[in-house]
């Protein structure tokens, strides 16, 4: 297959610049894939799709306020880093803007001095491995003078942090949100969870690669970006038990989709506690292993996050409903409207 049969005409007006003032206001087109019978709804419908005995499994991670503006204090010149990763200790893979203004030695300084990078490996597109010093712990000092990373297609300033945090955030590490989660609020969980399903967390730090659009023409030259996972033992026996009393396993976002999928094809369709690194692309024609039914967000014309959605509804219904969303005015992106397919 190719990237341009992933193509659509998406309005720029449509492409939400803020959250919703109620995480579960936004709409919720729910697809059955079997039959393509659609409906609009409101998110917190979503609990009306959900059956006792399911499992809701959702990505726990956190976005790290990964942004940083700092100057070289020999030249005054401005530079932005964007953590990535976490290589060992104080070094971090980082995305450095403008990079050629950096060479190895380099020092870039955050707030007055109370953070320094040292640039000590410049790498391919911009990114270089640096070491911080600080006083302090790294996170506090982070939190107080970094930004949300926020997606390029977003020019508005978020006012409140946490909403570009799922209320179940808990594990540092993403340079993005799981937006899929921005929905739900601990009231609508609490209602789930008192339904009978069973809610599960796993951790997926979100990359940017995420983001970048696909270059090539034919999907099988498609290098995906690696990401960190982890289940725990108590995740994976709540998982292997729904899936023996034969109920679903229903994932929150593609990021929830890509961990249980690999750990679906490395333990032959076996959920098992598991942790490292993924780089599954699921696109049409894949086997699923674990995933019975999702929520996702609207996703960027091309990407690989179109084509996993199409891998599970079909590429031409995944369209089709694409242009229902698009015909009824949805709101697309990190901070849009959902779909909920069965």
């Amino acid at each position: 297959m190719n990237t341009q049969d992933f193509d659509f005409y998406l309005p720029e007006e449509l492409i939400a610049q803020t959250p919703l003032e109620k995480r579960d206001a936004s709409k919720l087109l729910i697809l059955n894939h079997k039959t393509g019978e659609m409906v609009d709804e409101h998110f917190d419908a979503i609990i009306d799709e959900l059956e006792p005995g399911d499992a809701l499994v959702m990505n726990n991670t956190r976005v790290l306020p990964a942004r940083l503006h700092g100057v070289k204090p020999e030249t005054g010149g401005h530079v932005e880093l964007l953590l990535l990763k976490n290589i060992q200790g104080d070094q971090w893979e980082v995305l450095a803007k403008p990079a050629k203004r950096l060479k190895e030695g380099s020092v870039v300084s955050f707030g007055d001095g109370r953070l320094e990078a040292t640039l000590i490996k410049k790498l391919e597109h911009g990114g270089c491995i640096v070491e911080f010093s600080y006083q302090g712990i790294f996170l506090e000092v982070l939190e107080s003078l970094g930004e949300m990373p926020l997606p390029p297609y977003i020019h508005e300033k978020l006012e409140d942090k946490e909403r570009y945090q799922t209320v179940y955030a808990k594990e540092n590490g993403s340079a993005a949100a799981p937006t899929a989660g921005l929905h739900f609020t601990a009231e609508l969980l609490q209602k789930i969870k008192e339904k009978g399903v069973k809610l599960v967390y796993l951790t997926l730090h979100v990359g940017l690669g995420t983001f970048r659009p696909v270059s090539v023409d034919n999907l099988d030259q498609h290098e995906m970006h690696s990401e960190f996972y982890q289940l725990s033992e108590e995740a994976a026996q709540t998982l292997r038990e729904v899936k023996a009393k034969g109920h679903r396993i229903v994932a929150v976002g593609t990021t929830s989709i890509r961990t249980l999928e690999t750990i679906g094809n490395k333990f032959e369709g076996d959920i098992q506690a598991d942790s490292g690194w993924t780089n599954i692309f699921i696109k049409p024609g894949y086997q699923w292993q674990v995933v019975d039914a999702f929520s996702t967000n609207f996703h960027l014309p091309k990407s690989t996050l179109v084509m996993l959605v199409s891998a599970f509804a079909g590429r031409e219904l995944t369209l089709q409903a694409y242009q229902h969303a698009i015909d009824e005015r949805y709101r697309f992106f990190s901070f849009g409207d959902a779909m909920f397919i069965k």
